[in-house]
């Protein structure tokens, strides 16, 4: 076997190339591995937020369509429309134009007066009434006027137009109990309780036709009434109705129950009877009488002697006078004598005459009917009078008759068709009036009526 020493060993040449190909590949991993290492802590130290740095929104790298969008703040809503309103009293020479020539046109005001005629004339504007005007960003809203105490007119912008209305004055009613007992007069009884001088003008109306209460008052003698008292926004707002009433004089009792049907309203005696007589006692109230009825006295301006068939009441001037019943004013003017006067036509012949007043009441003039107890005019001192009085005269059938002794009869009754819806209603009321009477006695008066929302006054 030949042997060629001068060609090299293949086996070794294999063996030592398969040490240097691993000892290659081993390196590059190696390498790869570190250079990995290396990139995975750049970007880690790129990514990873500092102290105090706030992390990456998770939304980063997304597409911006897929971002969800934060929805924008909405605008603050515009502030409310500013509402004024005024409140007042008319004044003298006030009147609806001058009230509203800031906010209204004069053809506006035109129109407004125009519509408002059929419902209460704006020329008939009170001093001294309360009214309000409502505005609106400055511009005409609304106008409220009180017409009494009981209905108010209101003139309300709407639309292109005006909506015009008379309404009741909204009240918060309160009924109660009130007494007291006199020791010189009702009107200071009634001031003594802490009680306005509207309620002891009331209560003499009820009993004007019982009661003189000029000459018949006495100490000691008593009333109670089952009153409606009235507030508005809070504060007291006067009388509503009298709904039943008593009064003691000398000894007799007299009773009165308010029935209203139909929109009419009487005061009756427990029994259906009528309060109502032709003639009240008296023409005035709270007040006293200066000079009788007589066939002889010495006249204070003539200086003679002569009848005076009449009754002469003093009382301030300015004292409302009132007819004592239902007729028509039959002669009004004014004489040298009897100052400003009225004569009265009544029925059956009768005719009465109020002299010296300070003045009439408004829209008096002959031919006007009148309503019993309806004010014709003021005490005065006109014509020949030493001072403030009222010189009241009545006559029948052309004859002078004396008024302090005429007796009439009884007004209608309640039918006997309504009697049982009467004394119904009238019951309630009554029993108040017992109710109290039998708390006199008690130290908690208020516990005598069961209604909370009845209380009683001492």
């Amino acid at each position: 076997m030949i042997r060629d020493y001068n060609r090299p060993n293949t086996s070794l040449n294999r063996r030592a190339k398969s040490r240097s190909l691993l000892s290659l590949l081993v390196g590059l991993a190696a390498i790869t591995l570190g250079v990995f290492a290396l990139v995975n802590h750049s970007a880690s130290s790129s990514t990873a937020p500092s102290a105090g740095q706030e992390e990456p929104p998770l939304t980063a790298g997304l597409d911006p369509l897929e971002v969800p969008q934060e929805s924008s703040p909405e605008a603050a809503p515009p502030p409310p429309p500013v509402q004024e309103v005024f409140r007042s009293e008319i004044k003298a020479g006030d009147s609806f134009a001058s009230l509203l020539a800031a906010h209204l046109s004069p053809a506006r005001i035109l129109d407004i007066s125009r519509k408002c005629r059929p419902l209460f004339p704006l020329k008939s504007l009170k001093a001294g009434r309360p009214y309000a005007l409502a505005t609106l960003e400055g511009s005409f809203e609304n106008f409220t006027y009180e017409i009494d105490r009981d209905e108010q007119l209101i003139i309300r912008k709407e639309g292109e137009g005006f909506a015009i209305s008379r309404q009741a004055i909204p009240y918060e009613t309160r009924t109660e109990v009130i007494e007291g007992q006199i020791r010189s007069s009702l009107f200071e009884a009634v001031s003594n309780i802490g009680e306005d001088i509207e309620l002891a003008i009331s209560l003499s109306d009820i009993f004007g036709w019982d009661i003189d209460f000029i000459r018949d008052i006495r100490s000691g003698d008593r009333f109670r009434a089952v009153v409606e008292k009235r507030s508005r926004e809070g504060k007291t707002a006067g009388y509503g109705r009298i709904l039943a009433a008593e009064f003691t004089n000398q000894d007799s009792r007299y009773r009165a129950v308010l029935y209203e049907k139909d929109g009419n309203a009487s005061y009756y005696r427990p029994d259906g009877g009528s309060m109502r007589r032709a003639f009240l006692k008296a023409p005035l109230a709270f007040t006293r009488i200066s000079s009788g009825y007589t066939s002889k006295r010495f006249h204070p301006i003539q200086k003679t002697w002569k009848a005076h068939p009449a009754i002469d009441y003093a009382a301030p001037e300015g004292t409302p006078i009132k007819t004592v019943g239902d007729g028509y004013i039959s002669q009004i003017g004014y004489t040298r004598g009897n100052g400003n006067f009225i004569r009265i036509s009544h029925s059956n012949g009768y005719e009465t005459m109020y002299l010296h007043m300070k003045g009439f009441a408004k829209s008096m003039r002959r031919g006007k009917k009148l309503n019993q107890g309806q004010i014709i005019g003021y005490v005065g001192s006109t014509g020949l009078a030493t001072g403030p009085h009222l010189c009241f005269r009545m006559k029948r059938d052309g004859e002078p008759v004396n008024p302090l002794k005429i007796k009439t009869a009884a007004g209608t009754p309640i039918p006997s068709s309504e009697l049982t819806a009467f004394k119904s209603n009238a019951a309630p009321f009554l029993a108040l009036l017992e109710s109290a009477d039998e708390g006199k006695m008690m130290t908690a008066s208020a516990e005598t009526i069961p209604d909370d929302s009845i209380s009683h006054t001492r």
